[in-house]
């Protein structure tokens, strides 16, 4: 098995309707797809895997190399280590770019570019699935900012390097979990792989493909959608061989958002069901998240029930 992989330019031509039913099903089935022509120009992606490359590798390589899980690593002796992960991780938003990289040449500028075609593509795949669940085009979106209005829902970007293991069989990459929030668009590396979806209780390689978009729906598209769109569990394997780039950005409500089934789709499905998902503000389940995040996700949704 492999992960859909699809053409996102297609849906402005004479295949639309195969196009969406082809995200439709991903969504459904999976959680997880891959998209080729996304609208992201291939000389900008080259660029962010340049800048990429350059910043790990003059700003963060040297740290990495005496952080605590290489030194957890190195005394564990033959010792699984179970509580952390062997990867390196910078978090970039709008707030704090002023603390983005000043050292590596074109970082700041490529990065502000691709964050800005990432968030627009983020959008147009919220309507795909608006209009795939037979909601009003925008509700997704709508849904996310809140009652504040425009431009309160958060876009984050996570800079991540998963660095040769010495010891792969004893330490994850990342360990298991779903995506708290809702859109999460990965650009991951096109060369070595370890990124694995759980699939009908098996885990599947997401396959590098070159100059490609991944998405994959986090836990607030499933409440939205009343479980149509489930989220997907995820891990990244540790590899001896190579440095793996991956950029992951997550479309999140606002931490003031209330979130709830969409009405429309309540009224499909059936009453078990529609005590699946609570209705609840998306900050308290976040405070739920950060406590719970590689451990099932299904009592999180009755935690944040009694909030």
């Amino acid at each position: 098995m492999a992960i859909p992989v699809i053409d996102f330019s297609k849906l402005n031509g004479d295949e639309r309707a195969k196009t969406l039913a082809e995200i439709a099903n991903a969504c459904e089935e999976w959680g997880f797809f891959q998209l080729v022509n996304n609208g992201i120009a291939e000389e900008l992606l080259e660029r962010v895997k340049k800048v990429s490359s350059e910043f790990y590798k003059v700003e963060r390589e040297e740290n990495f190399k005496n952080s605590k899980v290489v030194n957890l690593l190195n005394e564990s002796g033959d010792e699984k280590l179970e509580n952390v992960d062997w990867e390196d991780v910078i978090t970039l938003t709008d707030d704090n770019v002023s603390e983005w990289s000043y050292q590596t040449s074109g970082f700041q500028e490529t990065m502000k570019e691709f964050r800005y075609e990432l968030k627009i593509l983020a959008e147009k795949i919220m309507e795909v699935m608006d209009e795939n669940l037979g909601l009003p085009k925008g509700y997704m979106k709508k849904a996310f900012n809140g009652e504040e209005g425009e431009n309160n829902a958060f876009f984050g970007t996570k800079l991540c390097h998963y660095p040769s293991c010495p010891n792969p069989e004893k330490v994850t990459g990342l360990r298991a979990h779903t995506d708290a929030g809702g859109v999460i668009l990965l650009f991951q590396d096109d060369e070595v792989g370890g990124l694995q979806v759980l699939k009908d209780g098996e885990w599947i390689d997401v396959q590098p493909l070159k100059n490609t978009i991944v998405i994959n729906t986090g836990d607030q598209i499933e409440v939205l959608s009343n479980g149509r769109y489930k989220s997907a569990w995820h891990r990244v394997l540790s590899t001896i061989d190579g440095n793996r780039l991956s950029i992951a950005s997550f479309y999140n409500p606002s931490l003031k958002a209330t979130i709830a089934p969409a009405p429309q789709l309540v009224k499909e499905t059936n009453e078990e069901m529609d005590q699946t998902y609570p209705k609840f503000v998306f900050g308290d389940y976040m405070s739920v998240y950060v406590q719970q995040k590689f451990l099932p996700k299904e009592p999180r949704f009755q935690a944040v029930r009694a909030v």
